[in-house]
């Protein structure tokens, strides 16, 4: 465990924030990083037994976030946002980076998880088996997806905002 990123992301207020833990994190374990991602919220909905939290766009700089879930864990356990929200960007992250193999990403996660906040954390296990908390993060009775379009989230990647002054 790592006391630092623990601390760090308890006073983390916005997914922006989030996601420069998630780079340090993975900096930090597996010394690999990128720089100019976008992250787009959208709802996708859910269907009673399942959901897709987010993707990201293969050759693209775009993560898209499913609004739904966080809607949802808004309503049920707030506790659950930020080690949700850290495990959806950490494993898209690790596909930006050009992993593509979803079990090895999982895989991945979970491990990443489990040496910076330990193996009984929240994040630990959400990225180990999220179907536990699918209570938490789905309508039981399903969600339509909403035919708007993306929300692009402002400075996401603020570590690689450059001001010219």
């Amino acid at each position: 465990m790592d006391r630092y990123f623990i601390d760090k992301l308890k006073d983390s207020t916005s997914i922006p924030d989030i996601f420069e833990i998630v780079k340090e994190v993975v900096w930090k374990t597996i010394k690999r990083s990128r720089a100019g991602l976008e992250l787009g919220l959208v709802e996708l909905g859910n269907h009673p037994r399942g959901f897709l939290g987010a993707y990201y766009i293969s050759g693209s700089n775009m993560i898209v976030m499913n609004e739904t879930p966080l809607k949802r864990i808004q309503e049920t356990n707030t506790n659950l946002l930020v080690p949700y929200i850290f495990s959806i960007l950490l494993h898209e992250y690790l596909h930006s980076l050009g992993l593509f193999n979803e079990k090895l990403v999982k895989k991945l996660t979970y491990e990443i998880s489990c040496e910076i906040f330990g193996e009984n954390s929240l994040i630990a296990e959400i990225s180990r088996d999220m179907r536990k908390f699918f209570p938490n993060f789905i309508y039981p009775e399903g969600s339509p997806k909403i035919d708007k379009p993306i929300k692009l989230v402002k400075n996401f990647d603020k570590s690689n905002i450059r001001y010219i002054g």
